[in-house]
């Protein structure tokens, strides 16, 4: 299985992948990028604002249509093209460099357009906010099936991902249909976190994940002994970080081991590897608060798990595609090894037999969804029968 080229650049490809598995139909993809097809021939920064004008388009056409079901009183066509319409707009805005002219609106018509679609198809998610030392931390919380207080997985962003795109990896639902709870966050550095209130990462995200296990333990629908965390993509560190330095968690899984990303950074200053979005440079600039490179190699050094991993006391997955272009398998090997204290520890590697062998299963998410959802059924009380 591979991923989807249609551009020749795996940057643009990638967000090609990020909306086809988050519930896009590739018709409307290919024609919001025949438009641009050969803008992606010129690099990955070049023709980036042609990219999010030619999806803007896409979105502004399905919430057309949106309202025209909504005015017959066909709630649910127009939440699902709603759906497609904000996850356009997240997956185009993502693309742009910082400070670009139109990011800010797009994000703020793509967050407007996901939460009217949850209210035209009467979800059950709700959005909250989790009180952090300085500032919140938004999120989305997905219940369980079933009754009573249930367990729940904390689930954190990436590099450059945001809530709204945890929740349409379709994670949250298979843990759903497991009996188990979601809460999907936009942690400093990402999403809401960063762009309203200018939050930066840090790489010690107990600093974050410690009140989410606070709000959680409040709740009445949550069981607070049963609590899980993972993460993608560079949440490969972010989740295993938490689950090492907060004892509350009972179970942990990294979907894409990111075992020493500081060392990334150096292969990505020589070229090696792929990157996750254009403008890469100065997009981390931006996610960490640096003001130049030596300032980001400085907030970023301690974005490793040597020393760390050791600490995990509770089952933990480690999950990786083969064929990860980013991020080398050899992470997750570092990562696994080093669960030397953990009770239960997993390692699977995802290859060209079943897909998913791409970043954080680019080319096919189903697989790792569904291989994690399974590992916090067994190993938080859930059912995956």
């Amino acid at each position: 299985m591979a991923l989807f080229e249609y551009f020749p650049n795996y940057v643009w490809n990638l967000s090609i992948a990020i909306a086809l598995e988050s519930g896009g139909r590739i018709g409307e993809i290919l024609d919001m990028c025949a438009p641009v097809r050969d803008r992606a021939g010129r690099g990955e920064d070049v023709g980036t604002a042609d990219f999010l004008a030619a999806w803007m388009n896409g979105a502004e056409t399905l919430a057309q249509l949106a309202a025209e079901d909504e005015a017959r009183g066909h709630g649910l066509s127009a939440s699902a093209k709603l759906h497609r319409a904000a996850l356009y707009l997240f997956v185009a805005e993502r693309m742009q460099g910082r400070g670009h002219a139109a990011r800010e609106a797009t994000y703020a018509r793509a967050r407007a357009s996901f939460e009217q679609a949850l209210k035209l198809e009467h979800s059950l998610v709700r959005r909250v906010e989790v009180p952090l030392p300085q500032g919140t931390m938004p999120a989305l919380f997905v219940p369980g099936e079933g009754s009573g207080p249930r367990p729940t997985v904390v689930y954190c962003n990436g590099l450059d991902s945001c809530k709204e795109l945890l929740f349409w990896s379709g994670l949250p639902q298979a843990l759903a249909r497991r009996g188990i709870s979601t809460l999907c966050v936009d942690q400093p550095g990402t999403g809401e976190a960063l762009r309203l209130q200018g939050l930066p990462a840090t790489p010690y995200s107990e600093r974050w994940a410690s009140p989410a296990v606070d709000w959680l333990q409040a709740q009445a629908d949550v069981d607070g002994t049963q609590l899980g965390m993972t993460g993608i993509s560079l949440g490969g560190h972010f989740a295993p970080r938490a689950v090492a330095f907060e004892p509350r968690f009972a179970s942990g899984a990294a979907w894409g081991a990111n075992h020493n990303w500081a060392e990334v950074q150096q292969k990505r200053l020589r070229r090696e590897g792929e990157n996750p979005v254009p403008h890469y440079w100065s997009h981390v600039h931006w996610v960490f608060g640096a003001t130049d490179m030596a300032d980001f190699l400085e907030k970023s050094k301690d974005m490793h798990l040597n020393g760390v991993m050791e600490r995990i006391r509770v089952p933990f997955l480690v999950t990786h595609g083969a064929g990860d272009r980013q991020i080398s398998v050899d992470y997750a090997h570092q990562s696994h090894a080093q669960l030397v204290n953990s009770p239960r520890r997993e390692l699977k590697l995802f290859t060209a037999r079943e897909g998913g062998v791409e970043h954080v299963g680019a080319d096919n998410m189903s697989f790792g969804r569904d291989y994690i959802a399974d590992w916090f059924a067994d190993t938080l009380g859930g059912s995956a029968r």
